[in-house]
């Protein structure tokens, strides 16, 4: 049964009603009662089983109108009832729920590539109504890069980071997209950017937020790779055959020497044990910048930070105390544990204590503070204090550069070195200082609960 053959059923019966109405109203004028009589109780029967049909269908739309109103795609009308008006309709409802279902599931999928997607990515995204403040989608790293709870609305910002609050919100307007903000106390260099959009007759935001630090923390330490590769390549290429040829000159020299050569050749001898002395000790610079180059993987273990500070007291503490420095080491709580390579942990904080020992030495009541803890959130946190000069701000800028230092003997590579190991680590190395005051470095682990 085609629509055409149900439409033409529907149109006849009611054609055949008007014509009995039409003859009806003849028998009555004609004053021939039982005639009129009989056609209007056709009218009632025709009439009765047109209402009837009529009503069934539109029962039948309606529940369907239902189905698709609540998005029940799943509803299956049986087309074999043996009405062919009803299997009729019930086939057309199945042909379209079909339909329905399999863009529902599209949609479906691809929101479930999308989410997963929008989860992996190491940019911070969040989306709102502009109007209600509800919030339609924020991605893990949104949270977790500006350390905020998985929120339901961004009125819940308005009281704890109200600089976000406003940022997000529009009501400040930052010149560049660069901007800063200080999480844990601390300022970190952001990308932001953000767009308006409709849909269904409703404004919604898009925020997104990227943190330029890691991301230049990532090319830094690979460029820093990079660059002590090629360092001590060409270095050990140029010194190795020099340090070679001066040992045997000096020797062919020598032996002539005692052979009476009339040529004098102690100023020669000496000149090439200068040379000889000085490439061992490039030989020796580059041997060890090239050690640093390997430090591409970590061997962590958990281990108590009580049985580490324990450890560096005791290697550290008479050096520290003969240049009358106090040396403090706190851990809370004091079974407190880390997921870290002793090693390389270890040697981060002889090389973060030696600095402050250089800091504190002509203050009064020279002290250095070696203090461990856990936040609520899990972080644990290894912070090296100390009392003495502190360190200006165009210095602070450049100390993680490699090979940039400020002391006469220094190398410039131990900051350096001991932000690749943090970074190694998934943590970060942070600065705080002051000056005359003192310098405060924090070295913040992952949570890896």
């Amino acid at each position: 049964m085609d629509y055409n053959k149900h439409y033409n059923s529907i149109l006849l019966l009611s054609v055949v009603l008007m014509g009995i109405m039409l003859l009806a109203s003849y028998f009555f004028i004609q004053k021939q009662f039982l005639e009129s009589s009989i056609a209007i109780l056709i009218i009632v029967i025709i009439g009765y089983q047109v209402i009837k049909k009529l009503t069934s269908q539109h029962k039948l739309v309606s529940d369907f109108f239902d189905s698709i109103k609540y998005r029940d795609f799943t509803r299956y009308y049986d087309n074999h009832t043996g009405n062919p008006d009803a299997d009729y309709l019930h086939q057309r409802f199945n042909e379209i729920t079909t339909i329905l279902r399999n863009l529902n599931t599209e949609k479906e999928t691809h929101n479930i590539y999308l989410a997963k997607i929008l989860a992996m990515i190491q940019t911070g995204i969040l989306a709102f109504d502009v109007k209600t403040g509800d919030i339609i989608w924020i991605n893990e790293t949104f949270s977790s890069m500006l350390g905020i709870p998985s929120i339901k609305n961004i009125t819940f910002l308005d009281k704890r980071r109200q600089d976000l609050f406003q940022l997000i919100t529009g009501q400040l307007n930052p010149s560049e997209s660069n901007i800063q903000l200080n999480i844990n106390n601390q300022k970190q260099n952001m990308l932001f950017s953000c767009t308006d959009f409709e849909a269904e007759q409703a404004s919604f935001r898009l925020v997104v937020l990227q943190n330029i630090d890691d991301t230049h923390n990532q090319i830094e330490s690979e460029a820093w790779k990079k660059l002590l590769s090629v360092m001590t390549h060409e270095i050990m290429n140029s010194i190795a055959p020099i340090a070679s040829l001066t040992e045997t000159l000096q020797s062919h020299i020598r032996a002539n020497m005692l052979e009476s050569t009339p040529i004098d050749m102690t100023d020669m001898d000496a000149g090439l044990e200068t040379i000889h002395r000085r490439s061992e000790g490039l030989m020796k610079f580059a041997q060890t910048y090239r050690s640093l180059s390997k430090i591409t993987h970590i061997d962590a273990s958990t281990l108590k930070l009580a049985d580490i500070f324990e450890g560096l007291k005791q290697l550290m503490h008479t050096e520290i105390t003969n240049k009358g420095i106090n040396l403090i080491f706190q851990v809370e709580p004091a079974d407190l544990d880390v997921e870290v390579d002793t090693y390389l942990i270890e040697q981060v904080l002889i090389n973060l204590i030696l600095n402050a020992a250089d800091a504190v030495l002509d203050h009064d009541n020279p002290t250095i503070k070696c203090f461990a803890s856990r936040s609520l959130e899990g972080v644990v946190t290894i912070k090296v204090s100390d009392n003495g000069k502190g360190i200006p701000a165009e210095v602070l800028e450049n100390i993680f550069i490699p090979f940039f230092t400020t002391k006469k003997n220094g190398s410039g590579i131990g900051l350096s070195l001991s932000k690749q190991i943090m970074l190694l680590h998934k943590g970060k190395i942070l600065v705080n200082s002051v000056l005359d005051k003192g310098t405060t470095v924090s070295l913040v682990f992952p949570n890896n609960a």
